[in-house]
């Protein structure tokens, strides 16, 4: 199990690094040569074609009720999440998106109590607030000069895109236990397809590849396929052999990657502060890790009554 579980933490923290180098490679992205809207249209898009390629070589059929909770992963995890990041980063500042991206985890606890029954120790929640204020942290002293002025809708928008996130780690939990990576995310890709392609037609006949220079193209390869299809193709890997809050703590290492990619660009430098922020951060992933879950309880639980029979 250990082993298994060792899977879980090395697909996650290839995703969320991922992840990182992908946060600077889309904002260069951005920058004239493709919208928001049309980037994410196109990410809906080359994942839907991807993994339903991948589902010919092996079909699995779902079940109607497990069909249903995929497009409600889809609508939280791919449209929701992705949509009001977007939306939200237009209108508030860098630093006030990155800090509601923090609370993350905290939902993530919340919500797997909630609906999981995951047990809400003590330990689980000094990991997350650990990590949560390593994150801040490293935000906090990574923003050079006055930032801009957030907005309310625009910082709701952010934390909309947060709560989606954690419901869909939540929600499709069972889910990954019975079908593989590319049966749930054919259907959850092509759900957000469906859904996004006729809202941004205007965006994507905008794009003209034949117009993007040599580095535009290797970073919208890089979106496509490094951020989007590789990750996705990993998560429900890591959702059977780890539980929603400890996979969401290691959202927490995308702020570290993009750090460490600030520095080696010479566009940022290594403080103290920064070192302590980033060691927090591992740490609260750490304790996290380390708490138990509700199979870990009810393997006490059973334990000690196996004990207490045979005592009498």
């Amino acid at each position: 199990m250990n082993n298994k579980k060792s899977v879980g933490h090395a697909a996650l923290l290839f995703v969320n690094i991922l992840w990182g180098i992908n946060l600077p490679v889309s904002k260069a992205l951005l920058t004239g040569a493709i919208s928001p809207v049309g980037l994410n249209a196109l990410r809906f898009i080359a994942g839907a074609i991807a993994f339903w390629l991948f589902a010919l070589i092996k079909w699995e059929p779902v079940s109607k009720k497990d069909l249903f909770l995929l497009i409600i992963g889809s609508l939280f995890g791919l449209l929701g999440n992705q949509i009001c990041f977007i939306q939200g980063l237009s209108r508030t500042s860098t630093i006030d998106a990155s800090i509601i991206a923090t609370t993350v985890p905290i939902l993530t606890m919340i919500l797997s109590a909630l609906i999981l029954k995951e047990p809400l120790t003590w330990l689980k929640a000094l990991g997350v607030f650990v990590g949560a204020s390593g994150a801040v942290f490293l935000v906090m002293s990574a923003q050079n000069g006055p930032a801009r002025s957030g907005s309310l809708s625009g910082d709701l928008l952010c934390f909309s895109s947060a709560l989606s996130y954690s419901l869909f780690l939540v929600i499709t939990k069972p889910v990954t236990q019975r079908y593989s990576s590319i049966t749930i995310m054919k259907w959850m890709f092509l759900v957000a397809t469906v859904c996004m392609v006729p809202f941004s037609l205007k965006e994507l006949s905008a794009i003209h590849l034949t117009a993007m220079n040599t580095q535009q193209l290797l970073s919208l390869s890089f979106t496509l396929i490094l951020a989007t299809i590789v990750p996705y193709l990993l998560i429900p890997i890591s959702q059977k052999l780890l539980r929603p809050t400890t996979q969401s703590m290691y959202n927490y290492v995308q702020p570290v990657v993009a750090m460490a990619i600030a520095i080696m660009a010479g566009t940022n430098t290594l403080t103290v502060t920064k070192s302590i922020a980033a060691c927090m951060i591992f740490l609260g992933v750490y304790i996290v890790t380390r708490s138990k879950s509700r199979a870990d309880v009810e393997a006490t639980k059973l334990k000690l009554a196996t004990e207490t029979e045979k005592v009498v």
